[in-house]
């Protein structure tokens, strides 16, 4: 997921850095649409889920704003590490709740 994050920041950055070029140019909009729509075309499948994604999130500012997030990370306290240790422990007895049975209790079920 960090490599995924990293490549949209990475993404991000070059299309910020293409936009800035562009605003010194007046491209006939049209034009452009029709280069782009020429592009993705030429592409092969295997790269379009990737283009797809880079458009999502340019046109969608909490995804830009998500991919340019710090990444987080949080310390685990000795009191959450025995808590894991504990659920761990509790579904190797077989002690978990399933899938099926959450479906059931929140009337899921199709």
């Amino acid at each position: 997921m960090s490599t995924l994050i990293g490549l949209l920041r990475n993404t991000v950055s070059a299309v910020e850095q293409f936009s800035r070029y562009e605003e010194h140019m007046e491209p006939n909009l049209n034009q452009e649409r029709k280069h782009a729509h020429a592009l993705l075309d030429m592409l092969p499948a295997e790269k379009l889920s990737a283009v797809r994604s880079l458009l999502e999130v340019m046109v969608e500012p909490l995804a830009r704003s998500l991919a340019l997030a710090p990444m987080e990370e949080e310390e685990i306290t000795p009191e959450t590490a025995a808590a894991l240790d504990r659920s761990r422990a509790s579904l190797a007895r077989g002690e978990g709740i399933t899938h099926e049975e959450i479906l059931r209790e929140f009337e899921l079920n199709r």
